[in-house]
């Protein structure tokens, strides 16, 4: 103990020497531009028993690790839009099973030739397949790609791999079970499993269909209490899917499944991540306990071969599929580089593994390292994808039609079809004005507010309104942009000047990091404060007295000449 001792006095003595440890690590991480992800693996490792042996509370750190993975999955399941499956197509169905199958294939032939045993090898290479969701999400969005054709490609395909994991996933929490089964019922454990599934699916569809908006809504009128809430449903749903035998993962992905058709889920993505973050710490710690660093030395060369093939290979299955099926070699590349990298889930795949005995450590100690050596490198891969693209453009015109009929129909189809022309943040009285006008001259129109009844009653009118802080920066970061001719804050007067922050300043903050192209105008109570935020960025700043005013004198004009116009509501009489 020596040094440390003091650590063991206590769990919370403990818990305060790993977060330490954490952002320390961190730190250095960040200095070195690598993602969270990479620093949690290298804190496991030094907190493990082959380093500073700094956890002993094996049960609650176990604890909080599958309390993470079940908000990780949760949040994954919040994205798994079916509406986005549709929109990408075949592409990403195409692309993802043709890439987890060639991957598995090579990968299980990779592990043979370097002297691993038939089980190892399958486990290998299947965890081989699958990339980080969670990472690229990040990486694209900060390269502000999401929207992008690759980008949104990308993440069709990623999210089949997501569905891959929870297939394999429930293969194997059958075959576990039948192992225990007297006479070894493997076979009607599948069956028995996958009919709980099948009924969880139509419990699921009706929750969805009757509850998921109306119970959301209700919560959502506190903050505090839909954070409390999702974290609870992804806890609660992660028990029943490990009591059914599913595994605390899958039921944590339904969980998020189940509310990702409310207007409420970006929120919640926001307000969470940094919740999922801060747990996930506990995951790779956990992982990271189990580890023997002194065996990692052996495993260095198979790690350098696989992590090879991650590398280079997936890129190029993926480029040669989406050649094939009519995509230009730039955008075959770019989403090429987003599968370039393992998994967090290769980790709790191969966890898995070795909890059911079918691996030994040395394979958990393998694919670690793979983790580490392929996110560590695909993330410069990625930020300098552009300039790596012109590298290796003359070698990989063999992956490229004559004409790619396919890429050139999707450009026609999305520049046929714009995004919304403008999104209006704030449904207040004023708001409502606005939005009522805009939808009535034929605009298309998302609006967003923190009041669910509003978001609820658009929403039912036919607009696209989803629920929203603006004054929440990650909310904001993930706002959709594409396509918008104007961003409008329409901000009641009570949510301007109450707290330090305007929420105002905080949008005009994230749209410049957004590099947003189109025009933004503010709403603003007082004439003071109209030349601070056009200073600020703002493009129009809109007064509701002083415009109603300025239109109350033209009408009394009017009428004095005989020309007043139809009534109309007064738009600015109050906000």
């Amino acid at each position: 103990m020596g040094v440390f001792g003091w650590i063991h006095d206590s769990p919370f003595s403990e818990l305060a020497a790993l977060t330490a440890l954490a952002a320390l690590v961190g730190l250095a991480g960040q200095f070195l531009r690598q993602p969270m992800i990479v620093s949690f693996i290298v804190v496991g490792l030094i907190a493990g028993p082959s380093a500073l042996g700094i956890v002993k509370s094996h049960e609650s750190i176990d604890l909080l690790a599958e309390l993470g993975i079940a908000v990780l999955l949760f949040l994954v399941g919040l994205k798994l839009d079916l509406g986005l499956i549709r929109t990408i197509g075949g592409v990403a169905l195409a692309t993802g099973l043709g890439q987890v199958f060639f991957t598995s294939a090579f990968g299980f032939l990779l592990g043979l030739a370097l002297g691993l045993d038939t089980v190892t090898s399958l486990y290998v290479a299947v965890a081989l397949t699958f990339s980080s969701t969670i990472i690229i999400v990040k990486l694209l969005s900060d390269r502000r790609e999401v929207d992008s054709l690759h980008g949104r490609i990308a993440i069709g395909f990623l999210i089949v791999q997501d569905l891959v994991v929870v297939i394999a996933m429930i293969t194997l929490s059958a075959i576990a079970a039948g192992e225990e089964a007297e006479g070894g019922g493997a076979a009607a454990t599948l069956l028995r499993v996958l009919g709980y599934g099948a009924l969880a699916l139509a419990a699921l569809a009706l929750f969805i269909r009757f509850a998921a908006d109306h119970l959301a809504t209700r919560v959502a009128r506190s903050p505090e209490l839909l954070i409390v809430f999702a974290i609870a449903w992804a806890a609660i749903l992660a028990a029943i899917g490990s009591q059914l035998g599913f595994s605390l993962e899958i039921g944590g992905l339904l969980a998020g499944v189940s509310l990702a058709s409310t207007p409420y889920r970006d929120s919640i993505v926001a307000r969470l991540s940094s919740v999922r973050d801060f747990l996930l710490l506990f995951f790779f710690i956990a992982l990271g306990a189990k580890l023997d660093l002194s065996a990692l030395g052996a495993q260095v060369p198979a790690a350098l071969v696989f992590s090879l093939f991650v590398l280079i290979g997936n890129p190029l299955i993926v480029i040669a599929i989406m050649g094939a099926m009519g995509y230009r070699k730039r955008t075959g590349f770019l989403a090429g580089l987003t599968v370039a990298q393992i998994s967090e889930f290769s980790l709790v795949f191969i966890g898995m593994g070795l909890t059911l005995g079918h691996v030994e450590s040395d394979a958990l100690g393998l694919v670690t390292l793979v983790g580490l050596i392929t996110i560590a490198t695909s993330v410069y891969m990625i930020t300098y994808a552009n300039g790596l693209y012109r590298i290796v453009e003359p070698a990989l015109g063999v992956f490229e039609r004559a004409r790619p009929r396919r890429e050139e129909r999707i450009e026609r189809l999305r520049a046929s079809r714009a995004a919304h022309d403008v999104v209006l943040i704030g449904l207040g009285r004023y708001g409502s004005a606005i939005a009522e006008r805009l939808h009535e001259r034929g605009l298309r129109l998302l609006a967003i507010d923190f009041n669910p009844g509003e978001v609820r009653k658009w929403r039912r009118s036919g607009v696209d309104a989803i629920y929203g802080d603006a004054s929440d920066h990650e909310f904001l970061a993930w706002l959709p942009l594409d396509g918008a001719r104007w961003v409008i804050a329409s901000l009641p007067q009570h949510d301007v000047g109450v707290t330090h922050h305007d929420p105002r300043e905080t949008l005009i903050e994230a749209l410049r990091e957004r590099r947003f192209e189109g025009r933004l105008a503010v709403a603003a109570q007082r004439a003071s404060e109209a030349e601070a935020l056009r200073a600020r960025g703002a493009d129009v700043v809109l007064l509701p007295f002083h415009d109603a005013a300025d239109r109350a004198v033209e009408r009394l004009l009017d009428a004095e000449e005989g020309e007043e116009p139809p009534a109309s509501p007064p738009v600015g009489s109050s906000s």
